[in-house]
């Protein structure tokens, strides 16, 4: 078996112990990324193999004079939306093509604290909007399990990396689903943590009051372990709690170990029943409810209430490009994207204009335009102060259901991941594909994905829904999951 086929925990473990040779170890990685990002189009920048090897040697032999560094020496692959110094941040976008990241998020500078070593950064969809991974000015990411389709969006790269063997952690954001809805569609399990455990200072903002950085790996322990180094409060976000998760890892594998006893488990009732919500989707969850009722929880149902179900999406997409339009006004070609000198007598309007057609995708455009409008006079209490209000309702809903269960289960996705080109210019299409996640982002609670079964070939993942903090339920939820399904460290063998 290849070595870059091997779980983080275990690597690490091999890598200390002398088993495997760094270089070996950092070749694999390589050979994988220069064999397979061609097609698949994984990462947008990779390290020089040679720096990152001398890299992770420096982290193993710090691990071994000191101890500690649960990441000793395995690589991460980071979604272009978050800073790492000296490398490009183009969160993909020819708007940021030559914008140099001049300092470490938080949750690099964690990463790097123990001991994990940055491959490269990975390919997305334009400013994280986007939910097929094909908006991305730098191309489409392809699913490694059928390249023809896509591997879900926003952080598509990150997803595919892992899923293919190129690189063995991940880091993602998500808004309204852009962690979950890749790693249901890759085999993968992601993450995304409640509201503000954590820091959000070095992302890239697109809806501020929505995204949370998460990780991404291939099965739950490692899940945890990236979790667990990169949560914790960081005076430098305003939004940071003032926590930091313990025991995450022990909480993973306590699932693994003893399953899911003591854990009360419900289905989401308004996502069984929807129409629009693939049958076999369908079939996938009720098995995941199966193997976690075997696993000792005790299963039943829970409802959301018929409007809560209907309003979500479209208030969800409300807030998120109003935010969008805020955020993204700075992306003007004078503080932020390319500098081009202004046309004799071209007013800053003109000037503003030009750029920002030039350096922008279509759906960057269409949700900058959309929100705007939204926010304008004798629209914003129409559309935003009601799509707020309509937040609070299904956050609610949400934490009342949660009083009384401690895992909602429901869809992570809504159907197979589509072909290329199959929504990516149907809007309607593309939106509706966040129908499940996006309750979980209005309401601030955390939620991740795992891998519950197979459909045309493609590994498909539920959805996993706990109340605020509750990641320690959440990951042993997803132990016992992994456990019971046997789907854990898959990894794609694309051919040709």
């Amino acid at each position: 078996m290849g070595v870059y086929r091997l779980p983080g925990w275990l690597l690490r473990e091999k890598l200390l112990e002398g088993e495997i040779d760094p270089g070996e170890y950092v070749a694999s990685v390589y050979e994988r990324i220069e064999r397979l990002n061609g097609r698949l189009n994984a990462y947008i920048t990779v390290r020089p193999r040679e720096e990152v090897e001398r890299e992770v040697r420096s982290r193993l032999e710090e691990a071994k004079s000191r101890g500690g560094l649960p990441l000793a020496g395995l690589l991460v692959a980071v979604k272009d939306n978050i800073h790492v110094s000296g490398l490009p941040v183009t969160c993909g976008s020819r708007m940021l093509e030559k914008y140099i990241a001049v300092y470490d998020a938080t949750v690099v500078e964690r990463l790097r604290g123990a001991g994990a070593v940055v491959v490269g950064k990975t390919n997305m969809d334009e400013f994280a909007m986007g939910s097929t991974g094909e908006t991305s000015a730098y191309g489409p990411a392809r699913n490694p399990w059928n390249p023809d389709r896509v591997p879900g969006g926003s952080s598509s790269g990150t997803a595919v990396a892992l899923a293919a063997g190129m690189a063995t952690l991940g880091l993602g954001s998500d808004t309204g689903g852009s962690i979950r809805m890749p790693a249901a569609w890759t085999g993968v399990y992601g993450l995304k943590p409640t509201y503000g455990l954590v820091s959000r200072y070095g992302l890239v903002s697109y809806a501020d009051s929505l995204e949370q950085i998460g990780p991404m790996a291939r099965n739950t322990r490692d899940l945890a372990a990236v979790l667990e180094a990169i949560a914790g409060f960081d005076p430098r976000d305003s939004t940071s709690l003032r926590t930091r998760p313990q025991g995450l890892v022990e909480a993973a594998e306590r699932g693994l170990r003893e399953g899911a006893h003591g854990l009360r488990v419900a289905v989401l009732q308004e996502f069984m029943e929807h129409p629009g919500v693939d049958e076999r989707v369908k079939g996938l969850v009720e098995r995941a409810a199966g193997l976690l009722r075997d696993a000792g929880a005790v299963v039943g149902e829970a409802r959301l209430g018929r409007e809560v179900a209907e309003y979500s999406l479209p208030a969800y997409y409300v807030i998120a490009m109003a935010e969008a339009s805020s955020n993204l006004a700075r992306y003007d070609g004078v503080r932020y994207g390319p500098r081009e000198p202004p046309r004799p007598w071209e007013g800053w309007n003109t000037y503003y204009s030009r750029i920002r057609a030039r350096y922008l995708g279509a759906e960057v455009k269409l949700r900058i335009m959309l929100g705007s409008w939204m926010l304008s006079a004798g629209y914003r209490d129409q559309y935003y102060i009601r799509a707020l209000r309509l937040r609070r309702l299904v956050r609610d809903r949400l934490l009342r259901l949660l009083e009384d269960n401690d895992i909602l289960l429901a869809p992570a996705v809504i159907a197979p991941p589509p072909r290329l080109g199959e929504v990516a210019d149907d809007p309607e299409k593309m939106y509706a594909l966040d129908l499940a996640t996006v309750v979980a982002n209005l309401s601030g609670v955390p939620a991740a994905a795992a891998p519950a079964g197979w459909v045309e070939g493609v590994p498909l993942g539920v959805q996993l829904i706990a109340k605020p903090l509750a990641e320690d339920r959440l990951l042993q939820a997803l132990g016992a999951l992994e456990a019971a399904s046997g789907l854990h460290d898959l990894v794609a063998e694309p051919a040709g």
